[in-house]
């Protein structure tokens, strides 16, 4: 009787483990053993079917090279552009839709057709608009004061360095992707910063107005700390977004021209598919890995500090 006991006792305790096993075994060959193989691919030479083993070598030549620094220049400068406007442009529109504008659910709709599109697609959108020949924004690009001298927008060749050895400023083609990857992200930065809009008391703004706050107060002091903690959290998801997106790269300028819009996740791409070059390509996602790993600590550091304070 004791013996069935402690069996069934034993069983109990194990049982959770059992059913999570599925999804744990699902994870670790998803996830972790591909995640782990990289790591290991990132210490060795690999030339053909000759793999061998040379320790930190691929991080040092990709922390060396002239075009990893130059695209560490690139993926700031589209993080920052990328970033601000989406979340300046999304606040803006969200602002719009929650004063209940008539057919607002119409254009809710409407400007969510963005987000369902593939980063592939809009690229290759956004590429045929700015054509010389045929594209619908082509007349734009073409005006004397945009200082492109003649020359097709995601072709012409960037302004002379501030600085030596940083791309500053970037190309033309480096606004022109900056500007459609804002446009793929509005939609869905809208809505979450409009649903955050949506849980502000009405009470406290109403009170605010009757003690004579303006709307610049009722903005600065009320609704944006409100929203803070959304705005905290669509901020590190664009980030990361921007971080590891190559699709809209990909389509849209190729990396190009030159390697004026190669940005680290393309490098990557192009390293490992380009030049088959796949060690050195699994130490740079390593350290791409580094760097979200960084931005998760820190969106979760500061979403608890946040919690705390509340």
């Amino acid at each position: 009787m004791h013996a069935i006991r402690r069996q069934s006792g034993f069983f109990a305790r194990i049982f959770p483990f059992l059913l999570l096993a599925p999804a744990l075994i699902f994870i670790f060959f998803v996830q972790l053993y591909p995640g782990l193989y990289t790591f290991y691919l990132s210490t060795r030479d690999t030339e053909g079917a000759v793999s061998k083993y040379i320790g930190f070598k691929n991080y040092d030549l990709v922390f060396n090279s002239a075009i990893f620094k130059e695209s560490v220049v690139h993926t700031l400068i589209f993080l920052v552009g990328y970033v601000s406007l989406t979340l300046i442009a999304g606040l803006l529109v969200a602002l719009v839709l929650n004063r209940k504008l008539r057919w607002s659910g119409l254009y809710i709709t409407l400007i969510f057709i963005p987000w369902v599109l593939s980063d592939v697609i809009v690229g290759y959108i956004w590429k045929l608009y700015a054509d010389p020949g045929s594209g619908l924004l082509s007349p734009f690009f073409a005006l004397p004061i945009l200082g492109l001298n003649g020359d097709p927008l995601l072709i012409a060749s960037p302004p002379e360095s501030y600085f030596e050895g940083i791309p500053f400023p970037p190309a033309p083609a480096m606004y022109y992707v900056i500007f459609a990857a804002a446009w793929k992200a509005l939609p869905f930065t809208t809505l979450l910063l409009l649903a955050a809009l949506q849980t502000v008391p009405k009470e406290v703004t109403e009170s605010a107005r009757i003690d004579g706050a303006n709307h610049r107060q009722l903005f600065f002091n009320i609704t944006l700390p409100l929203i803070l903690p959304t705005l905290l959290v669509t901020l590190f998801n664009l980030t990361l977004g921007g971080m590891n997106g190559v699709g809209m790269i990909f389509s849209l300028t190729g990396g190009g021209p030159g390697s004026a819009t190669e940005v680290l996740s393309y490098l990557l791409y192009s390293i490992g598919f380009g030049q088959l070059n796949f060690g050195r390509a699994a130490a740079l996602s390593v350290v791409i890995f580094a760097v979200n790993l960084t931005l998760i600590i820190l969106s979760l550091r500061i979403s608890r500090s946040r919690a705390e304070l509340i």
